[in-house]
C-alpha cells in the first residue's frame, strides 16, 4: 500500500491544491511513484494537471461509490511518474449517495489496499473544503493528514473544526491517523503574519511542520499552465520551499515507519 496523506481544511484558498500538486511533483522528483486523487468537486487539481474535468467518464466519484477501481479510473500526466484519480461533475451527488451507504468509510482505503497499486510509493488527496463523508473517506484511508493554514484569523478559526474530524475518525475508523500543520501562503512584508505564526508555533509545538510556504505567483501561474511547480518554474522559491517540505516528510515517513503511531 503506498503510503497515503490528504490535504485538509474546510476553508478554501488556503492552498490544498498547490500544496497536493507540489508534493506530487517533488516525490516523483525524488524517484517515488506518485498518485495524487482529486476528491473536490471543484476539481481544481484535475485542471491543474491540464484535464478537463467535463470530459472525464470516470472520476473519484467512481471509486468512492466502489463502482471503479483506483487503478481503472487514474490518468497518467505530463510528468512521467505522476499519476492523478481525476474530480468530474458526478462528485457533486457523492456526499448524499455515501450516506445511503453501509460501511462507505472504508471503501477508498480498501482501494488503496489493493495490490494493483503496489508500485506507487505514495498517495496524496486533495480533500474537499468541507467535513463531510468524502473527508471522512479520506482521512480513513490516510496514515497522514496536513491541515494547510494561512497565519489569519479565519483560517485558524476553521481549525477546530478539522481537529473534531480527527478525533471522530481517531475513535471511530482510523485509529493510526496522525496530523501535521503546514504554514502556508506566508507573507513576510507585513507583521500580522510574523506575530500570528509565533502564537501558532507557541500553540501547536509539536503539531506544526518547520518548513513555511511562502507567497509566490508562480504557484498560481503554474496551474494556470497545466504543469507542476517544479516544471514551471524549477528553480523559484516556491519550488524549493515545496522540495524542503518533501525532504521533510520524507524523514518524518522514515522515522514512523520505525515508530509505533501515538502522535
Amino acid at each position: 500500500m503506498p503510503y497515503v496523506i490528504s490535504i485538509c481544511h474546510q476553508k478554501g484558498g488556503v492552498a490544498k491544491t498547490t500544496t497536493v500538486l507540489a508534493l506530487g511533483a517533488c516525490f516523483v522528483e525524488q524517484r517515488h511513484q506518485t498518485l495524487v486523487i482529486d476528491l473536490d468537486p471543484q476539481a481544481n487539481l484535475t485542471t491543474a494537471v491540464g484535464l478537463h474535468p467535463a470530459a472525464m467518464r470516470h472520476s473519484a466519484a467512481d471509486v468512492l461509490l466502489g463502482n471503479e477501481t483506483l487503478l481503472r479510473v487514474s490518468r497518467e500526466t505530463k510528468l512521467p511518474g505522476l499519476d492523478v484519480v481525476p474530480s468530474n461533475p458526478d462528485m457533486l451527488v457523492v456526499s448524499k449517495a455515501l450516506y445511503l451507504r453501509s460501511q462507505f468509510e472504508y471503501l477508498l482505503r480498501e482501494g488503496l489496499l489493493s495490490k494493483e497499486l503496489a508500485f506507487y510509493d505514495f498517495a496524496v488527496i486533495d480533500c474537499p473544503p468541507a467535513l463531510g463523508p468524502i473527508t471522512i473517506s479520506a482521512l480513513t484511508a490516510s496514515d497522514l493528514v496536513i491541515i494547510p493554514t494561512q497565519c489569519e484569523y479565519f483560517s485558524i478559526q476553521a481549525l477546530e473544526g478539522i481537529f473534531q474530524m480527527i478525533r471522530l475518525v481517531r475513535s471511530k475508523t482510523n485509529p493510526r491517523l496522525i496530523y501535521r500543520m503546514l504554514v502556508t501562503m506566508f507573507d513576510q512584508r507585513g507583521h500580522l503574519h510574523s506575530r500570528v505564526l509565533v502564537h501558532m508555533q507557541q500553540r501547536f509545538s509539536d503539531s506544526i511542520l518547520q518548513t513555511i510556504i511562502g507567497v509566490d505567483s508562480k504557484l498560481r501561474e503554474s496551474q494556470l499552465v497545466g504543469k507542476p511547480i517544479t516544471v514551471h518554474a524549477p528553480h523559484g522559491r516556491g519550488t524549493q520551499q515545496y522540495r524542503q517540505l518533501t525532504q521533510e516528510i520524507l524523514q518524518y515517513v522514515q522515522q514512523r515507519q520505525q515508530l509505533p503511531a501515538t502522535a
